[in-house]
């Protein structure tokens, strides 16, 4: 009769709260067992997934389970691991060559100086010294100081890791094609609904030690738990329906303007620009999605340095827009083929050396100002 009444009692926080820290836990596990190129990245990915679903459970643990302080607050602190694995996942995805050394440990000092701070009173404070903390416990010093330094760390990495991102931008756009590109376009997104749900948490905080903290704190968690779950929804159909997001870049790769400054002949390189052009035209190797300034190199038998200059530079193109005009020009001609009218413009994408819709109507349009489908109907 309990358990029925205390199951009537759960409200739809409750309820979202264990779809998300279920699933969650679901694709820790798939990620964990997952056979990929970049397994440091998959381990941070799912240790990232873990401690979020801890907090996540936050939403409905206690529901279901009797927890001592001393342990629900040290539940509370592992919150101080969350952005910095989300920091280092960050890096791992960006750079292929990252490792895990002994000056990443520092990153651990702020869950160690929080469970010190708790020390005292929460860990080894009397039966007594602990009542007298839950009854006012929102309002107890640790626990202000907690909220406002875990908001503080999160700011920093949240900070940290799009000046990462902007830093593996220009490398990744200079270096590679479509296929690793998207490894940028998912790390960016992912950041951003990531500050979005640290930004509904911060205002739920504040609802929680204002006045309206009726009114407000409990849709404020609410809401909070639904963008955890929809975050979680949208990274597993991302990741299943791109499996080879995961790619990053050697993180000594030079961008452009750092290989002028070491180059001693600064002067623009015609014959390996006429070069490339004919090699472009007559052995297509824009059409492995894959295709990098590296591979291209290689083919061309020429150092990736000077490649990246006669595009980079002396064309004034990202490498990634120059393979692209090629992909999109052959798509063109495809369009208005009138031997083969049934070929869909997803088998033209594929053709061309896109692997996601997407990126591929994107990069059409910005060529010509119309999608596939009106560049069709217009020319044929």
């Amino acid at each position: 009769m309990n358990e029925a009444k205390k199951m009537n009692d759960l409200d739809i926080r409750v309820f979202v709260g264990i779809l998300a820290t279920f699933i969650t836990l679901l694709f820790a596990m798939f990620i964990f067992s997952v056979k990929a190129e970049n397994k440091l990245s998959n381990r941070l990915f799912g240790a990232f997934l873990i401690i979020s679903s801890i907090e996540t459970a936050g939403f409905f643990i206690h529901d279901f389970v009797t927890m001592s302080l001393s342990f629900f607050m040290f539940k509370n602190t592992s919150y101080y691991l969350l952005t910095p694995v989300f920091y280092l996942y960050v890096c791992s995805v960006c750079y292929s060559d990252f490792k895990l050394e002994k000056k990443h440990l520092w990153h651990l000092l702020p869950f160690i100086i929080g469970n010190l701070v708790m020390t005292p009173r929460f860990y080894l404070g009397t039966r007594e010294v602990q009542e007298g903390l839950l009854a006012n416990l929102i309002h107890t010093r640790e626990l202000i100081f907690m909220h406002i330094s875990m908001h503080v760390q999160s700011i920093y990495y949240y900070v940290m890791s799009i000046i990462v991102l902007r830093r593996a931008k220009n490398i990744f756009f200079e270096n590679h094609s479509d296929n690793v590109v998207q490894t940028y376009k998912w790390l960016y997104q992912i950041v951003i609904f990531w500050i979005a749900i640290f930004s509904i948490a911060l205002v739920k905080n504040i609802f929680k030690y204002s006045d309206v903290q009726s009114a407000y704190f409990s849709s404020s968690q609410v809401v909070l738990v639904f963008a955890i779950l929809l975050i979680t929804c949208w990274y597993i159909l991302k990741a299943l329906n791109n499996p080879d997001l995961f790619k990053g870049v050697d993180s000594k790769t030079k961008l452009t303007k750092e290989l002028l400054e070491e180059s001693e002949d600064k002067n623009e390189n015609q014959e390996i620009i006429e070069n490339l052009k004919v090699f472009m035209n007559e052995e297509k190797p824009f059409l492995n999605p894959s295709l990098s300034i590296r591979n291209l190199a290689h083919q061309m038998k020429i150092s990736p340095r000077e490649l990246s200059i006669a595009i980079n530079h002396n064309l004034n193109q990202h490498f990634f827009d120059f393979v692209n005009e090629y992909r999109i020009e052959m798509a063109m001609n495809l369009l208005t083929d009138k031997s083969k009218p049934k070929l869909t413009v997803l088998e033209i994408l594929y053709d061309v050396g896109f692997n996601s819709k997407s990126s591929f109507n994107t990069a059409f349009k910005k060529h010509t100002q119309l999608t596939p489908t009106q560049f069709r109907k217009q020319h044929i």
